[in-house]
């Protein structure tokens, strides 16, 4: 129950007025649903497409799949994910790796690098609570391997379903919205004019995205609103109109009338009728954007009763007019009035181009965060917005989308091979979630297995049927989504293996501490003016690239700063706990370790306030130097304490004067630093201390000579590793390592932190690692 009421005090801290709530729902409209809105253009087009239900087909097939659509429609969007898988946030965030996630902090089954050290732990880790009853699912995921690897297979997985779905649904809802022009032209001439439209709306659509949502997205939300209005509007006028009774469809036993009646028809039909809920899961992967409340208000009040507005009113419409010989007269666009057609179709165009927008930007999000936490290479993030850090644009994937939706656009030309390819691709989303949020209510939630199993039991049992129905269809487009999954799953694969061998080799190979602490008269170690800041993986440890530096280059500087940068896998880290800051050896050697944490939503700050923060978190730690009782230890046994908040830290002064050493006073101690090493551009620093502080004198010379290296300038010391598979290894790993790893790291962005470093100031070490 304490966890209970810590995610309850979190939520209720996280609660708006219900004015910015409302705003927030009304925003949410075009970067939400934009999917899901555009669905009626193809569903029932999807559903009576390719004769798996005949053509002779009356009312009671048409009530049929009505019904089919109102309870797909009502079971997983309404039910399952805003009223049950919402509540499963992390720390507001949400998607499969958030629910992975949570199951992983819960519970010690997580594959992915350690990205904390020394006991130390993140408020924003600390909702789960600290005794949770040992299930005997819990106990299973820490003793086997082999379901940790199928866990985080299992989360892969979902996420590039996501990945397919990006390439699919713009394809498919540009498409599909143009194709209202096929009932003002000729049969053999829309097929030469669709596809270069669709074209040109699919280039343009992605060559928007540099520009960033916060600027392309403001009109997203009216249009959406507008879309949905209308088709809400026109289904009211079908309904009145042409069937008033057709009220009568939303009973389930229509339901089973169809599916008795048409048997393996029916059955093959729901892989059209599935593509009601395209973009369901756009609410789950788009929390971290808006609220739970504001999410719930926008669907349950106005995309819910519009989209069952809408297709009662094609039903009724159709239940008339059915001719299922000729697919154009059960799509859309027929059920239009003729007066009003035109200008739909440039509303329809408009909603399908947000809608694409929505699922591209959730592609860009969930590929940050699998690169975050080392399970994609690394690429290019812009942050195109100050205020939203969410807001992201990477240039390799938007380029790799579109040629991607250009293939599959011109390669099947129809939206027939395209929605199949995209029901799969939804259906595998849902069903990898489902199973999922299951362990979720059974581990995080601490529910009877009961709950969880009738949760999986319930919406697993719907979501088979419908991945069943998807997959018969693999020959006819539903081949797609697989394969483009099994790429990117091999991708995931291979960087995540590599990288984690990577780490291991730094950890069987770094040297001790106390080694580290005698080379000096052994190698005739040369301390130069400056600091030295080591980048690397370890947080404990001399990482073997510094050991490889030294022992051919027996010189490093005045202080030494080994410098581990780690993505942890919660959304964002305090600033407060942003930095970890201990000790190596002895005052004398000032040598220091510093663990910075950033969340996979953070953005890494510039090199500039990078190093005043850094500087002035040190600072902090040497001026509380003396209370460490309550530090932790460092790999070798020596004190390594955790920095208690940075904004209590000592602040940094630069100018462009002479030094004031008023200050602080004393010398510093160090007597083997060559004077003739001077950084080419110094800078002026200075620390303005508190008059009533009270520090020693042993403190203030450290704090001076902290001071004298920072204004000599600091040096980066970054490694690049070549890794190879060790001779006698297996062929597989050979392949994966020499050619499949080396490959990725080879096109693939350096480490986000080594990007903001300054060239002129960087030494790179490379050296050869078998693995």
């Amino acid at each position: 129950m304490d966890g209970e009421s810590g995610r309850g005090a979190a939520r209720a801290a996280r609660r708006k007025p219900w004015r910015e709530e409302l705003v927030l729902a009304y925003q949410s409209l075009g970067v939400v649903y934009g999917g899901v809105a555009a669905a009626p253009l193809y569903v029932y087009r999807s559903a009576f497409a390719g004769g798996d239900i005949e053509h002779s087909a009356g009312n009671e097939e048409i009530y049929g799949v009505l019904s089919l659509v109102f309870w797909t429609l009502t079971l997983i969007p309404l039910v399952k994910y805003v009223f049950v898988v919402l509540r499963a946030d992390d720390n507001g965030e949400g998607g499969t790796f958030a629910l992975y996630s949570l199951i992983c902090r819960r519970v010690r089954a997580g594959l992915l690098l350690p990205v904390v050290g020394g006991g130390a732990e993140l408020t924003a880790q600390c909702d789960a609570p600290a005794a949770a009853p040992v299930s005997r699912v819990r106990a299973a995921l820490e003793r086997h391997r082999v379901l940790q690897r199928l866990l985080l297979l299992l989360a892969l997985l979902g996420t590039c379903m996501v990945i397919g779905d990006g390439v699919l649904t713009p394809a498919v809802s540009v498409f599909s919205a143009v194709s209202g022009l096929e009932l003002s032209m000729a049969n053999n001439q829309h097929q030469y004019i669709l596809l270069p439209i669709t074209c040109v709306i699919l280039v343009f659509l992605f060559t928007l995205q540099h520009f960033g949502t916060h600027r392309v997205g403001f009109l997203f939300a009216p249009i959406v609103c507008l879309w949905l209005l209308t088709i809400s509007i026109i289904g009211v006028y079908n309904i009145v109109c042409w069937n008033p009774h057709v009220y009568q469809a939303l009973s389930p036993y229509y339901t089973y009338k169809f599916l008795q009646k048409t048997q393996t028809g029916g059955w093959m039909s729901l892989g059209g009728i599935l593509l009601c809920v395209t973009g369901s899961e756009a609410m789950y992967a788009d929390l971290g954007h808006f609220t739970q409340s504001s999410i719930k208000m926008a669907f349950t009040l106005l995309v819910y009763p519009a989209l069952v507005l809408a297709y009662m009113g094609q039903a009724a419409y159709i239940s008339r007019h059915h001719n299922f010989e000729n697919s154009n007269h059960i799509g859309f666009y027929v059920s239009v009035p003729e007066k009003i057609r035109w200008p739909v179709l440039g509303i329809a165009i408009l909603a399908a181009v947000a809608g694409s927008q929505a699922v591209i930007t959730g592609t860009f999000s969930i590929i940050k965060q699998c690169s975050s936490l080392n399970c994609f290479p690394r690429v290019k993030i812009v942050h195109t917005s100050s205020t939203v850090h969410g807001q992201i644009y990477i240039p390799e994937i938007n380029w790799i989308l579109m040629v991607l939706c250009l293939a599959v656009t011109i390669g099947f030309r129809d939206t027939k091979h395209l929605t199949n390819a995209q029901g799969l691709a939804v259906i595998t989303v849902m069903l990898v979630t489902t199973c999922l949020m299951s362990l979720v209510i059974l581990l995080c939630w601490n529910k009877s297995i009961v709950y969880a199993l009738s949760f999986l039991a319930f919406f697993g049992a719907i979501e088979v049927l419908y991945f069943s129905a998807s997959l018969v269809k693999f020959h006819e487009g539903a081949w797609v989504p697989i394969a483009l999954s099994f790429i990117f799953m091999i991708v995931m694969c291979v960087w995540h293996y590599g990288t984690r061998k990577k780490y291991e080799f730094d950890v069987q190979n770094k040297v001790s501490i106390s080694w580290f602490l005698n080379i000096g008269p052994s190698l005739g170690i040369v301390r130069v003016r400056g600091i030295g800041l080591i980048h690397t993986e370890l947080m404990s440890g001399i990482p073997a690239i510094f050991s490889h530096f030294v022992t051919n280059l027996p010189a490093f500087h005045q202080v030494l700063v080994f410098l581990c940068v780690k993505s942890v896998s919660v959304p964002h880290v305090q600033p407060e706990e942003r930095f970890l800051v201990g000790r190596i050896g002895p005052k004398k050697y000032r040598l220091y370790r510093v663990v910075v944490r950033y969340g996979y939503r953070d953005v890494q700050k510039d090199d500039i306030q990078f190093e005043k923060d850094l500087v002035s978190s040190i600072a902090e730690f040497i001026r509380c130097a003396d209370s460490n009782q309550n530090g932790f230890l460092d790999g070798a046994g020596h004190p390594y304490e955790r920095l208690s908040s940075i904004s209590k830290g000592l602040p940094l002064q630069e100018d462009d004067g002479e030094l004031d050493g008023s200050d602080s006073s004393g010398s510093s101690t160090r007597k083997d630093i060559n004077p003739n090493t001077i950084a080419p551009k110094p800078k002026r620093v200075r620390f303005v201390l508190p008059k009533d502080t009270k520090i020693d004198k042993e403190a203030r010379d450290e704090l001076q000579e902290l001071m004298e290296a920072r204004e000599a300038g600091m040096s980066f010391i970054t490694g690049r590793s070549y890794m190879k598979a060790k001779s006698g290894s297996g062929l597989i790993k050979q392949i994966v390592i020499n050619i499949g790893y080396e490959f990725l790291r080879r096109n693939s962005r350096g480490p986000a932190f080594t990007t903001n470093l300054p060239h002129v100031s960087t030494v790179e070490v490379g050296m050869v690692c078998q693995v």
